[in-house]
């Protein structure tokens, strides 16, 4: 990286004819280092233990993981839970807990300082990078000081890098470490220093293990490497030879860093693509790959200034990652880059930007605009281009300020290192307010809301905190259903699983519909062996969102197969108390079902069928009333053939005497485990369970019941065999006045 060859004129060491003067460099920096100091503690450090007050499933799998790591279960990559976790936030997060407990604090500790160690090594960076002419040999200490301190300040007070290091997501140690292999790449290429780049080396390897976007590193180092070799010819193979040693010592040490997680993906290449395979826009049936691809690419351009991310855990509001003054600074950066693209600095940080932008583009956004966690790992080169953009306006503009004041009479005095320090205070300035800005963003806009409560799911700590502080008691179980849980783990939430520690089972289900709730819930109970109580945890909806006449039906069965002892009110939910549980039969609000024979062309069957309200079936079983609490529902059950590849949904449908429809709805068709009927055992009897939302106004009267099954995603309907109609009578109904 110090052939001067390959450099293009930069400025002396002067400004306006004048010599720096550097006496106050180090005072300056020491200055700027305090001002990070209190910048990175009341923006990433103040109250972390409460806010944010609660643990989201998806990044709690490093806390469960850690549990296993101190319990002497260690890995190199762990699969098995949330598409997979890399290995430095488990580990970093088991650290904090052996040492702090299981707590909020400790879990969110680790990416804290992550994040904090990555400003002060932006501020590094950026004295490195532009600190010194690599032509000429003479130190600029005032360029990289600027440069420097303007993008670690930037990086420091900025809301979405708040956001993203307080929500403990192992992505923010992909910058920490990017940064920190560059720097010393950099000082161990110019010093000749083999020891430095064997350091730089070590960061580099320890790159994958940090999060799904470090797969793209590899690309940035080598077409880093690659950008040297201009000119070709001689020289550049002569210039190769003289640096293979060093390229040697960096490569060698990266790769035997890296080594373990690499041969753990070469043996099992499916852990590889767990999450890659879900985000991956080679998946989505949006139209043309290309135009995906370049839709994506928009969405992250208009990231600089125009569009943010919309997601609430990673953003604020959907603000754009840069304000606009921010982002004009970046634009004039990047075109000084693009411009002397042969100063390895510049250079540096424009393929920095672009190889690490590059995994959110080529992942669904689903309408969610740029996402700025996958993004994480180009933030340190975002930042840095604003300092350039803005020593390059500087450049620019001082010395015409200084003609303008020799025109006007207006005379300054001519000391350069005055100039550089006003533009510094104006610098300052202006990150104080951004400062200020994201702590009014985060601590009064954001923090204390609804919103915010919903996106860290709080509702979990409190929960935890309840139970952990609950005596032991034998034979007591704790039901946890939760209507927000993510599919691909819908029977976990691992913020709870973390901060739980108490000693009574707790079944977390995920509740869908009453139906599967109910099973899940005769599943979850069946596995315990000296089951006597019960302990429901009703949630309160209005907080945590789902269907109330779930948890009505679930309570309504646990008060059927069990003695109620009452309820007590703690926070946002209620805990329902069951004794004598009985198992004994199976959990249905049915009894027994009319047997059907209705045998449809696409390989499906209904034998099944039945209604009511409530636990019991209605006085008469062909009678309903419209009263609204609780609603009536349906029972079917269904059979389907051998190699069955579409998903059913159907559409129930009420007749008047006169033929006249008067009430539809329609549902997919899902076993107890949330499968649709693709994923359904063949011939393996499934019963679905169905609420009827009947009018209030319906009149008194005879009713048929109909039905009729079709495909979810052509919405083609199946026709009955033997009668060759969609639409089928599956009961005859008699609607009643409400008592």
């Amino acid at each position: 990286m110090s052939d001067a060859s390959e450099l293009p004129h930069s400025p002396p060491n002067t400004l306006r004819g004048q010599k720096f003067d550097s006496s106050h460099v180090g005072l300056a920096a020491w200055i700027i280092v305090l001002a990070l100091l209190l910048a990175v503690w009341l923006l990433r450090f103040y109250r972390l233990g409460e806010l944010p007050p609660g643990i989201q499933s998806d990044e709690g799998a490093d806390g469960v993981y850690a549990l296993q790591v101190l319990q002497g279960d260690h890995a190199i990559f762990f699969p098995e839970k949330a598409s997979g976790r890399e290995a430095i936030g488990v580990y970093a997060v088991a650290l904090s807990t052996a040492l702090l407990g299981r707590s909020l604090l400790a879990f969110h500790l680790p990416t804290a300082l992550a994040s904090a160690g990555t400003v002060f090594l932006v501020f590094w960076l950026g004295r490195l990078l532009f600190g010194q002419d690599i032509e000429t040999g003479r130190s600029t200490p005032w360029r990289g000081l600027l440069i420097g301190g303007a993008g670690a300040g930037l990086i420091a007070v900025s809301v979405s890098q708040v956001f993203l290091s307080r929500a403990a997501l192992r992505a923010n140690f992909l910058p920490l470490l990017l940064t920190l292999s560059f720097a010393f790449l950099w000082l161990g290429w110019r010093r000749r220093s083999w020891n430095m780049v064997a350091l730089a080396g070590i960061w580099t390897g320890l790159l994958p293990y940090t999060y799904l976007a470090a797969r793209f590193t590899p690309f940035l180092f080598l077409l880093l490497g690659l950008s040297f070799l201009k000119p070709l010819g001689s020289l550049a193979r002569d210039k190769w030879r003289a640096e293979l040693p060093l390229v040697g010592v960096f490569l060698g040490t990266a790769g035997l860093v890296a080594a373990p997680i690499l041969i753990h993906f070469a043996l099992n290449p499916d852990h590889f693509s767990i999450r890659s395979g879900q985000l991956w826009v080679f998946g989505e049936e949006q139209g043309s790959l290309v135009s995906v691809i370049l839709g994506n690419v928009w969405e992250y351009l208009l990231a600089f200034g125009f569009r943010g991310d919309m997601v609430t855990r990673y953003n604020f509001a959907g603000r754009p990652l840069l304000n606009m003054w921010q982002a004009l600074f970046f634009w004039i950066g990047m075109v000084a880059a693009v411009w002397r693209w042969r100063n390895p600095a510049l250079r540096l940080l424009l393929l920095w930007l672009c190889v690490m932008t590059f995994p959110g583009m080529l992942a669904a956004t689903r309408g969610m605009g740029p996402n700025f966690l996958r993004m994480s790992g180009a933030a340190p080169a975002v930042f840095l281009l604003i300092g350039v953009g803005i020593w390059e306006a500087f450049q620019y503009l001082a010395p015409r300020f200084a003609a303008l004041q020799t025109r006007v009479r207006f005379n300054l005095p001519a000391d350069s290192t005055l100039s550089v320090a006003a533009a510094g205070v104006l610098i300052a300035a202006t990150v104080l307010f951004q400062g200020v800005d994201s702590y009014r963003t985060f601590f009064s806009k954001w923090a204390g809301t609804p919103a915010f409560f919903r996106a860290y799911h709080t509702e979990w700590t409190d929960a935890a905190r309840f139970l952990n502080a609950q005596p032991y008691e034998q034979g007591v179980v704790y039901i946890l259903p939760y209507p927000r849980l993510n599919e691909h783990y819908a029977d976990e939430h691992f913020g709870f699983e973390y901060l739980y520690q108490g000693d009574s089972p707790a079944h977390i289900i995920h509740a869908t519909t009453p139906h599967n709730l109910a099973q899940k819930i005769e599943g979850a109970l069946s596995l315990e062996k000296n089951l006597s109580t019960v302990k429901y945890l009703d949630w309160d909806n209005e907080v945590v969102g789902g269907d109330a006449r779930a948890d009505a039906h679930a309570i309504a069965l646990l008060d059927k197969h069990g003695v109620f002892l009452g309820s007590e009110k703690v926070d946002d939910f209620l805990i329902h108390t069951f004794d004598d549980l009985s198992l004994d039969q199976p959990w249905r609000f049915y009894k027994n079902i009319q047997a059907l024979e209705i045998h449809f062309d696409g390989g499906i069957s209904l034998n099944g069928f039945t209604h009511g309200r409530g636990v019991e079936p209605p006085p008469s079983h062909q009678e309903l009333t419209t009263d609204e609490s609780p609603p009536p529902w349906v029972a079917l059950l269904w059979q389907t053939a051998p190699g069955l590849e579409i998903e059913y949904s159907i559409s129930l449908r009420l007749h008047n005497a006169a033929g006249e429809r008067v009430h539809l709805q329609d549902f997919v068709l899902r076993n107890r485990f949330t499968n649709t009927t693709r994923d359904w055992t063949p011939e393996e009897p499934v019963d679905t369970f169905h609420y009827l939302d009947l009018p209030s106004d319906l009149p008194p009267g005879q009713y048929e019941l109909r039905l009729v099954v079709y495909d979810f995603e052509s919405l083609k309907p199946t026709v009955e065999l033997g009668v060759w109609e969609p639409e089928t009578t599956i009961s005859h109904l008699k609607i009643g006045e409400p008592d």
